[in-house]
């Protein structure tokens, strides 16, 4: 069953923060990133369990995506039938707040 994909406001933030600054650089390289960034996410609405468990939180419904050097935390909440994108955090950081 296909879930519904939303995005929270902080890894809308989190996106616009990171193609913005891409594209101080190259415009062209922002857009690709973000275009696989979207096409990473796009798969989760038909295969929700496809991305690790978060390793620091030891949640299942708390799971994430790499991207290099992005990791794309999200929430499974299947009972709603819903995939929340939490974060889109850079590796550098450190572990994601949530």
């Amino acid at each position: 069953m296909a879930h519904a994909l939303i995005w929270s406001p902080a890894a809308r933030f989190d996106l616009w923060d990171i193609l913005s600054y891409i594209s101080e650089f190259d415009t062209q390289a922002a857009a690709l990133f973000g275009q696989g960034i979207f096409d990473a996410v796009d798969r989760l609405v038909e295969f929700p369990q496809s991305g690790r468990m978060v390793p620091e939180f030891k949640d299942p419904t708390i799971r994430e995506i790499i991207r290099k050097p992005c990791r794309i935390v999200y929430r499974v909440k299947n009972d709603q039938g819903l995939i929340e994108i939490a974060r889109v955090w850079h590796a550098a950081r450190g572990i994601p707040e949530i």
